[in-house]
Formats: structure tokens, sequence, C-alpha cells
């Protein structure tokens, strides 16, 4: 499913609605450029667990945990990782199956790592402040309320 966004605001209360809709062990991919949106997605999405305080792109820590909402966030930023080993030598692997919801930037740079099931969120800007957003279920990840995503 695809949405368009028009604003910083819209692609957070994109990302906001769609944490009512998330599960324990869930993991999100986020796909896209550098400036393409996905931290202030993140940001939205933070804010729709109930997560309190400000969100930063985890990019010189590898992984943020944000344990304050109705569900832990544990925020990835994997462009950093030299490799996979990485990311399994610091154990940072065993989050995307802790209990809360995984969100990894840069997935690419550990592709080994990908569990099989996962909700891919491709952002492209189309203008200043405006996103197209398209997010794809992979691997059998369940159905969403695509109805509960409107803006």
């Amino acid at each position: 499913m695809t949405f368009e966004t028009h604003s910083v605001a819209q692609t957070q209360a994109l990302g906001a609605a769609l944490a009512r809709q998330l599960q324990p062990d869930d993991v999100l991919l986020m796909l896209g450029d550098m400036g393409a949106g996905k931290s202030e997605f993140t940001r939205g999405l933070a804010r729709g667990l109930g997560v309190t305080g400000y969100v930063t792109s985890p990019t010189f820590t590898i992984m943020q945990l944000h344990d304050s909402g109705r569900l832990p966030l544990y925020h990835f930023d994997w462009y950093r990782l030299n490799d996979v080993e990485e990311l399994y030598e610091l154990s940072m692997d065993e989050y995307l199956h802790a209990g809360g919801v995984a969100v990894v930037e840069w997935p690419s740079r550990a592709e080994e790592a990908i569990p099989e099931t996962y909700l891919e969120v491709a952002l492209e800007p189309t203008g200043d402040d405006s996103r197209r957003i398209t997010l794809t279920p992979m691997g059998g990840f369940r159905e969403l309320d695509w109805k509960g995503l409107t803006l």
C-alpha cells in the first residue's frame, strides 16, 4: 500500500497510525536514501507506541532502545556496520526477536540478519517535505488494517 505525505507532521502521523497495529517481535525494514524521511517516520512510530523523550537516528551507536512505550522500540541503523559479523559480535541480532518492535535503517548492510517475516517501509522524497511511503508485508507478515492508516 502506498501513501503520500506532504509534511514532516504527516510522515510522523503515518508512523504513529502504523504503530497502533504493531505487535511484539514485528520487524520493520526502512528503505530510502539519506534524507528520505526514515528517522521522521520512526519518530512518529515511537510516539504511536507511547515512547517518551526524543528519538534520534542511532547512526553512531548502531542501536537505541526506547522502552517507555506500549512495546519496546529497538531502533537500528546498520549504515556503519562493516559486515554482519559485527552485529552478531555485539549480540544485537537478538533484539530482532526480543518482544518489541525492531526498526532497521540500512538493512542491506547486514542482509543475513534480516528475519524471514518483516514489513518493508520504502520512503521516497517527492518534494521538499513530501514523501511517497510504500508499506509491503514480506514473508507472511500479517495483514494490516489499511483503512486505519489514513492520514
